[in-house]
């Protein structure tokens, strides 16, 4: 009996330890140090952090409970806001690559840590070219489907792809407190840390 107890108090800790070391892995669990210049480029990019910290902490230490959760008014599951803002992150680093996205492949199927990560791998690469970037009109949103492309400028991508993942982090910050999961209290948007 105390070998079993012993054994699952590794396991159990072992898993912690892995998922802690993969946590320290994935950007925005606090807001990188602010540029020193302002430019068209690193305002966006700043815009791309402060989502991609509010992203990660509003999908901190979700479960599968939370994940299924909806607010019973035909309204979407955690899950499913998910999917929308790695979309989303699609659209907004794919812009940032002077690329089209390409909606004639099928999505990616990923397990929720997976997406998670993509997702802020995602705004994180954005951000970094982003903030490198002399033009944005050079960043055109491009949208590829089976009855051809469709171009948008760059503004576009303010008002759709990016505003709309900072709505919908806030969706699950809410959805996650109904569900009795909330957001970790320490959060500090304004800092973009952990507050002390």
């Amino acid at each position: 009996m105390k070998l079993t107890l012993f054994a699952l108090l590794i396991v159990a800790s072992l898993s912690t330890q892995a998922q802690n070391t993969m946590n320290e892995s994935l950007p925005y669990n606090q807001i990188p140090e602010a540029p020193e210049k302002y430019t068209a480029g690193t305002v966006v990019s700043r815009m791309i952090d402060g989502l991609g910290f509010r992203y990660y902490w509003a999908t901190e230490g979700l479960t599968d409970n939370e994940l299924d959760y909806s607010p019973g008014n035909d309204g979407r599951t955690i899950r499913q806001t998910l999917n929308h803002l790695y979309s989303l992150s699609e659209v907004i680093v794919n812009s940032a690559k002077k690329q089209p996205t390409d909606r004639t492949l099928e999505s990616r199927e990923f397990a929720f840590e997976e997406r998670r990560k993509a997702t802020l791998e995602n705004l994180k690469t954005a951000s970094v070219q982003f903030a490198k970037t002399e033009d944005l009109g050079e960043h055109s949103v491009i949208f590829k489907r089976s009855n051809g492309e469709s171009e948008f400028p760059f503004w576009n991508n303010i008002n759709g792809p990016i505003e709309d993942a900072v709505w919908h982090a806030g969706q699950i910050v809410v959805l996650r407190r109904s569900a009795g999961n909330p957001i970790n209290p320490k959060v500090n948007v304004f800092l973009g840390k952990l507050n002390e």
